[in-house]
């Protein structure tokens, strides 16, 4: 998620997108999933439903010493839990509005968290990553399996990684995103990219003409009953286990799977002024990056590339200060595979783009233009469907998503998203269009939370869990039948 999404404070190490932002925007306003260090103060925002029949509640604050970076449900009773950055894991009672410590990285051992997930049999799985030498990372992925004679959680190690170099950017993505599969027979992990938009990225040289890596930009699927499996930085590797799902995802630092069963992944765009991406996830499918992202061409790829006639280039972002759109004629080839096109958004909203021919903003829906898929730098994330099929018939078995970065709902006076206020709870009426892909109309629903990062749904409810702000839980109870 890079093209760091303006929050309150932050410095962090989370997710890129969030991150490149981020650090441009100073440490009042920016949050990352790339670099999450610091947590997040200030004003809370009240968010503001824009239709008399929904309605939105605070549940509870969850400001603390670390942020807090996804909200879940238990299966089995609808239990709500949050995570932390630092592995504290909460407990939620929505009656009382108040939440319970009730585990911590004393119990699972991790203690950078970016990833949870709860499986149909409540096993908790979660995803950190750890700092090594040499500026390298590595990913653990836990999972906590309830002992049917004790009722007592035992933590085990499902996973871990290799070795593998980060960027000393704002683009180290790492693992993230967790997703459990309907039948609790596996795990689908988001590992992000290292780069903005595939460029090298050396470390000051320690790692010569290393662009990305085995491990990263892509999604893996491993069993659910695994134990201590070892993920080699090597692709070929990974794919000859059947370790890797898909490939070409920049960051898909969100999945979530719809009524049919089918998965989807919100994808964040780099610091060029390309869209965001929403996609149709499946086995063995290619999503583009580093060579198509948001439905267009990353033009780097190409021998005659200038950035400076690049009208799509703004010096406001971190990879355009740092020079890293360059012409770049050992730009990896790219495969002769089709690579997936991201679902097309029909609007009316998030569909904002700059034409790069006059570098005016316009509106995709209007002009009756195919857009692929979210105004740029919204950061897509928070992604839910109502698999119950409890709403009225306008949102029945529907798609809901937030977008975490403040644009400006006028102009283009901010980092974030232009013309695009973004902060909001969007429905996503998803069209099958044969077997091919989908398409969508994105309608805003709720405005004006504050940096939202993850939601959860139960029932008509969702539930939104901000960064920003005093890190509120919101309840945004939707209409039903």
């Amino acid at each position: 998620m890079n093209n760091t999404k303006l929050s309150n404070q932050v410095k962090s190490r989370f997710i890129s997108k969030f991150a490149t932002k981020m650090l441009l925007f100073t440490i009042t306003l920016l949050f990352t999933i790339v670099l999450l260090n610091h947590r997040t103060t200030g004003l809370n925002v009240v968010p503001q439903t824009l239709r008399p029949e929904i309605k939105v509640r605070n549940i509870i604050n969850t400001l603390s010493v670390s942020p807090s970076v996804r909200i879940v449900k238990d299966p089995r009773n609808n239990t709500l839990y949050y995570l932390k950055r630092n592995g504290d894991i909460y407990q939620v009672n929505l009656g009382y509005s108040t939440s319970t410590l009730v585990y911590n990285s004393s119990n699972h051992n991790l203690s950078e968290t970016q990833g949870m997930a709860i499986g149909p049999n409540g096993t908790i799985y979660l995803v950190g990553n750890a700092d090594l030498v040499k500026n390298q990372t590595k990913a653990i992925i836990v999972k906590g399996v309830i002992n049917s004679s004790t009722g007592q959680r035992i933590w085990s190690i499902l996973a871990q990684s290799a070795g593998y170099p980060k960027s000393k950017t704002a683009y180290d993505h790492r693992f993230n995103g967790v997703v459990v599969s309907l039948d609790g027979k596996f795990i689908y992990v988001n590992s992000g990219s290292r780069t903005d938009h595939g460029e090298v990225q050396s470390v000051d040289g320690l790692y010569p003409n290393t662009r990305e890596v085995g491990l990263t930009a892509c999604i893996l699927r491993l069993p659910s009953n695994s134990n201590n499996l070892f993920l080699a930085n090597n692709r070929a590797t990974l794919k000859t286990a059947g370790y890797i799902f898909a490939e070409g995802t920049r960051n898909t630092f969100d999945m979530a799977f719809a009524p049919n069963g089918d998965l989807f992944g919100t994808e964040n765009g780099p610091d060029r002024d390309m869209s965001e991406e929403l996609n149709w996830l499946r086995l063995g499918g290619n999503y583009g990056f580093p060579w198509r992202i948001g439905g267009t061409d990353n033009p780097q790829q190409f021998l005659n590339y200038n950035p400076a006639t690049d009208r799509l280039l703004s010096p406001q972002f971190n990879a355009i200060q740092k020079g890293y759109y360059r012409n770049d004629p050992t730009f990896p080839i790219r495969p002769t595979e089709n690579l997936i096109e991201p679902i097309p958004n029909l609007g009316p909203d998030a569909d904002n783009y700059r034409d790069p021919v006059d570098r005016k903003i316009k509106d995709a829906s209007v002009l009756g233009q195919t857009f692929s898929t979210f105004t740029t730098h919204r950061s897509p994330l928070g992604l839910v469907f109502d698999t119950q099929g409890v709403m009225s018939p306008e949102f029945n078995r529907d798609g809901f998503m937030l977008s975490w970065t403040p644009g400006d709902p006028t102009g283009e006076t901010l980092i974030g998203p232009f013309k695009d206020a973004s902060q909001d709870l969007l429905h996503l009426k998803l069209t099958k269009v044969g077997n091919t892909n989908y398409k969508l109309n994105a309608t805003r629903l709720v405005t004006g939370f504050s940096n939202p990062i993850d939601a959860e749904i139960i029932g008509n409810k969702i539930y939104v869990l901000e960064y920003g702000g005093n890190q509120g839980i919101w309840e945004v109870s939707m209409p039903t039948k």
